[in-house]
Parts: structure tokens; sequence; C-alpha cells
């Protein structure tokens, strides 16, 4: 029969054994150490002289005196001395003054959390799975940075790295698990913000292009268009210019059939324009220009007159103004011969805009 229990050392009472109380009360005073293991401390490299009854420890290596060679063993002080024991993989204690719990691998004694490393899995609050190894369930979640004065640097910064150019890296942001934008770097090292309706076409709000750091808008609102004909205008007339042939037309904001742009959302707009002068009958007019909104109304501020008597083929009026536009608003450019007819010339004159806000 064998002398001591496999995992707690723990002695067994023998057959026709003497004082079987001593025995019994070692296997007794061992469980009370071991089982729900607290500890004093785990750094201690000698015994303590003013250890009490009971007082146990977690023998930290290259221990002296009476802990030597006992390196990883829980000492407990018993009458006489120290009783020792070997700890086996899987052991835990609380060390006191650490006021953390402790763990026993095969490396050792370490912190408990310390052995949450390479996990398969791991769910906070739900079910982790092979597609989403790490799944969190929350309302809300803090990053902050530890203090240069609890011995950190005051930083906080998170990485996220992919393997090749080529990989994606970034945040993918859902409704019900579906998804409808996207931030980071997808497909390449330039940054991205790209938002979708199916969760397979992606339009790009802005790219960050990474060798220079230049800020791209390649779904911006905006548009560059002129008259490819000389518009003749009567004295006295405002007339809408025909801009009838468009050099840009993103998002398909300007109709060069009805020379008008539409607002395709609510926000703040810039436009500008040029009304380039060729003469019809005389030179001697004055030529004014202006943005008209939804056909009737004069947007503020944009109304200008040439100062001075226009030079024929040499010489126009330029405009630019910002307002605010409510989706489906329509914006024109208008011109005017005062005290003579004329010509808003062919080519010259341009009409541009697009959204800023």
């Amino acid at each position: 029969m064998s002398e001591r229990s496999i995992s707690l050392s723990l002695p067994f009472i023998q057959p026709a054994q003497a004082q079987k109380h001593i025995t019994h009360n070692e296997a007794i005073s061992t469980l009370d150490t071991l089982v729900q293991l607290t500890v004093i401390s785990a750094t201690s490299t000698n015994a303590p002289t003013d250890a009490e009854l009971g007082d146990s420890y977690i023998i930290p290596a290259a221990a002296n005196g009476d802990w030597a060679d006992h390196a990883d063993d829980v000492a407990t002080k018993v009458e006489g001395g120290w009783r020792f024991a070997t700890p086996n993989l899987g052991w835990q204690g609380y060390v006191q003054d650490q006021a953390i719990v402790m763990l026993f691998t095969d490396q050792g004694w370490g912190p408990a959390l310390g052995a949450l490393n390479n996990l398969p899995e791991l769910g906070i609050g739900t079910t982790a799975d092979a597609t989403n190894p790490f799944s969190a369930k929350l309302n809300r979640a803090l990053w902050t940075a530890t203090e240069a004065a609890n011995g950190g640097t005051g930083d906080v910064v998170q990485a996220l790295n992919k393997e090749t150019s080529s990989d994606d890296a970034g945040f993918t942001f859902q409704t019900g698990y579906a998804t409808h934008a996207v931030f980071g770097s997808f497909g390449s090292d330039t940054v991205r913000l790209a938002t979708t309706t199916d969760g397979t076409t992606f339009k790009d709000a802005f790219e960050v292009d990474a060798p220079s750091g230049v800020l791209v808008q390649p779904n911006l609102p905006r548009f560059r268009a002129s008259t490819n004909f000389d518009n003749l205008a009567a004295e006295a007339t405002w007339v809408k210019v025909a801009i009838n042939q468009t050099e840009f037309n993103d998002q398909g904001v300007f109709d060069p059939a009805t020379s008008l742009f539409t607002a395709p959302l609510d926000g703040t707009y810039a436009f500008g324009g040029f009304l380039a002068f060729k003469r019809d009958i005389t030179s001697n007019v004055r030529l004014r220009g202006r943005f008209v909104k939804n056909g009737t109304d004069e947007v503020a501020g944009s109304s200008n007159e040439l100062a001075s008597q226009p030079t024929h083929n040499l010489t126009g009026l330029g405009l630019h103004t910002l307002v605010h536009l409510t989706a489906g608003d329509t914006v024109e450019l208008q011109g005017y011969f005062r005290l003579g007819s004329g010509y808003f010339k062919a080519d010259n004159s341009v009409f541009w805009g697009y959204k800023i806000g």
C-alpha cells in the first residue's frame, strides 16, 4: 500500500500503525494549507524568522537557508520548522502581497491571467467561433494608457498589422451584421473610408495616398462645363447660358441638356463661372453675371458687373459664390448685357461647382 496520496502527497494511515492521530493530523494540516491556498508572498528568498504557525509562502528560485533547494514548493510554518509541498500542474494560490492569483504550469509559478496565452478562442459575454475567435458582447470598451507615474509611458497605441500590402487591415461597420462601411487599408496601403449598400460594391468617400499623404475624394459631387457655341443675349435680358458640354461631371450632378446643376445632398456648395465677351453690334456694353437657384432665386452676393467696357474676344466676367442647398435644388449660370446686346463666347464661357461641406 502506498504511503502517500498521488495529488497532494497526504500521508495514509498504515495497517497496524501506532499513533495514527499524528499521521491523520498531518494530512488535515496539509489540506488546511493547500485547499483554498493562500500565501503571504511568492518573492521572499529567505524564510522569515517571525513567521507564525500556518503562514505559507511560494518559494522562488535561488532561495536560501531553510528554503534552499525548494524552488516552487509551498512552504508552511509548522512547529519545529517548515513543511514543504511540491506542486502539481494546475495548482493555484492567492498571493497576498501582490493581490494576484498565481498558477503552477510547466513553466513554474506565474500570474493566472498570464496563462491565458495562445487561446484558440475567447468570448466575452458571447461565444467565440472559428470565424471570430475573439468575440465580445458589450456596450462600451475603454483603452487607457498606463501613466508615467505608474511605470507606463502615458501613451496608448493600437496596431493593426497585415502581412502584405495587398491584404486588408481596418474596421468594418455593420448594422444587424450587414456591412455598411469600412475604414482602413484594404487591398493596398492607401487608407480608405468606403460605404456600401449591398456589402459587395463599395464607394470611397475619401482616400489618403500612402506615398504622398494626399487626400483624394473620388466620389465628390463636382463638375466643370462650357458652352460650345456663342450665346446671344438681347439688351437688358437675363439669359441662362447654355452650358452644354462637360469636361468632368462626377456623380452626374450637371445636366448639359438643361445647363443645370442639381444638388445630390443637403450641404454647402462652391460655384464659379466665367462669361467671356464677344461683340454683337458694339463693345459699348456692360456685362453682368449671376447664379440663380431653382430658376428664380438669385443667389445672394453672386451678382456682379464688369467695371469697365469689355474687350471683344479678350475679356470677360468672373463669378464665384458659396451657397447652402437642399437635395434637389438646382443652380444655373445667367448673363446680362446693359447698353446693348452681346454674346457669351463659345468654349471660354464656363461654369463649375463642387460640394465642400
